[in-house]
């Protein structure tokens, strides 16, 4: 069995995992994260709404308050750093019948206690001469204009990827299975080893009550909720510009229309607690619920042009806030636990934060050579002729394309493989470069990606799995 030693290590990949990582990469830390699955990003991370929220839901003086707002205020400039997409949209939340604008009211009141900037009460018509396909029936909306959209696999694994540049080790397919108090910090057992830290920074997702309460007396319970969601094809992205939003319910923000980075449609969630911390199936009455729902808010969405659907679970606490920093009785051990909506919002904030934290009581010193930016994926689509036509000139696999739907090319693929933290997975490679996200859904692409990943891997076609290890494309027998 393996041992390990590290001053501080991060349980779980996902984005609030990612940016406590980069963070801690500041400072002089030996830092690990750990991860049970193969790659980055392959929990609540990879199935959320890819909103940046404004901050204007949240209860003023809650945690979420203070990390939404700090980490909107954030995503601008951590966007330029480490060059991933991110647009502020603005969002409207949409009110139905002159007995709601109180709550109306309410949120907007909410959003200027919480610090939110620019936020209008409009007119139905004012809203309507923004977004023509919002309902008629809209009466008032509020706008906040600070409001946008990102893609979570970009901003996650940029943030991953920044940390490993700056030392951050990371260690996949490494499930802990129990966590232990020392004299010196933790040991974290694991199926191959044990890992020693002083420092254990647990964002575990869903998981992350049942990694608190291995440690603490003062026991977390976290509710997966579940929310399906319908994505549409590109020619649907024009359908509206802003984030539409309904008035919040107790469960959540409720249905939601909006454009994609990449300019698909996409609408939902549901909200619906479950038991079961790995269920992620959709169902028929769950997307018909997205598609009653959905309209609504927006008129005329063009439901038949969906291309894929999906859920992902959200980790409520009992508590219904964030609970971020070190727990009361046990020193060390500091979590980032019911990490739910706006948690996709906060994450950078969160990081800086706990970063903060950790440094301050490891008496830790920033790096002096520490790089905080990155350089993003090359996209030939976003380039002039002239560039693509160099670019192909120089390197002739950006000139074959692989994926038809989204354009993606074999120089693409493979710079997906083969930089920092690069995909083992055929889902490691979609998140990447998009491969596979398209109008067929990988139908067509996937027999050339698998062996373009064989070929950069030095791997046998059998070997090549969707996601973590045991989901085999291939079973080798004819």
């Amino acid at each position: 069995m393996k041992e390990w030693n590290f001053d501080a290590v991060v349980i779980g990949g996902g984005v609030t995992g990612c940016a406590v990582a980069r963070e801690l990469s500041r400072y002089e830390l030996h830092t690990a994260l750990v991860e049970r699955e193969e790659d980055v990003c392959s929990g609540t991370s990879k199935a959320n709404s890819a909103i940046v929220h404004a901050g204007h839901d949240a209860v003023p003086g809650s945690v979420k308050a203070r990390f939404n707002v700090e980490g909107n205020q954030m995503m601008g400039e951590l966007a330029k750093d480490l060059d991933f997409e991110f647009e502020r949209n603005g969002s409207l939340i949409l009110c139905f019948a002159e007995e709601d604008r109180p709550a109306l009211q309410e949120l907007y009141d909410k959003g200027i206690k919480n610090g939110v900037p620019d936020l209008k009460i409009i007119t139905g018509d004012e809203a309507r001469a923004m977004e023509p396909n919002v309902s008629d029936a809209v009466v008032a909306a509020l706008y906040a204009p600070t409001g946008g959209i990102v893609c979570p696999f970009g901003l996650t694994i940029a943030l991953a990827e920044n940390a490993c540049d700056n030392g951050v080790e990371f260690l996949f397919n490494t499930k802990v299975d129990n966590v232990v108090k020392t004299e010196t910090g933790y040991d974290l057992q694991t199926g191959d080893g044990v890992i020693h830290t002083t420092y254990v920074i647990n964002a575990a997702g869903v998981y992350a009550d049942e990694i608190h309460n291995m440690v603490s007396n003062r026991k977390l319970h976290i509710t997966p909720r579940k929310g399906d969601y319908c994505l549409l094809d590109k020619e649907a992205g024009n359908h509206v510009h802003h984030t539409i939003f309904q008035l919040p319910g107790k469960l959540g923000k409720g249905i939601l229309v909006t454009p994609t980075i990449h300019g698909n449609l996409l609408t939902g969630p549901t909200a619906k607690n479950i038991e079961d911390k790995e269920s992620t199936a959709t169902t028929a009455l769950e997307l018909a619920e997205i598609m009653e729902k959905g309209s609504v808010s927006v008129k005329n969405v063009p439901f038949r042009q969906v291309i894929t659907s999906f859920s992902g679970l959200r980790a409520h606490e009992d508590g219904d806030d964030f609970i971020v920093g070190e727990a009361e009785d046990a020193p060390g051990f500091f979590d980032a636990a019911g990490i739910e909506s706006p948690g996709l919002t906060s994450a950078p904030a969160i990081g800086v934060y706990l970063a903060e934290e950790v440094a301050k009581k490891a008496g830790a010193a920033k790096k002096a050579d520490w790089n905080k930016t990155r350089k993003g994926f090359v996209r030939p689509e976003k380039m002039t002729m002239e560039e693509r036509a160099a670019l192909i000139k120089e390197h002739p696999e950006y000139g074959t394309i692989i994926c038809r739907c989204e354009g993606v090319s074999e120089g693409e693929i493979i710079d997906a493989i083969n930089r920092t933290l690069g995909a083992v997975s055929l889902d490691g490679i979609k998140r990447r470069v998009r491969q596979g996200m398209g109008r067929c859904q990988a139908g067509f692409c996937t027999p050339r990606t698998m062996e373009i990943l064989a070929r950069e891997r030095g791997m046998e076609m059998e070997q090549i799995c969707k996601n973590a290890p045991g989901s085999n494309m291939l079973t080798g027998q004819k």
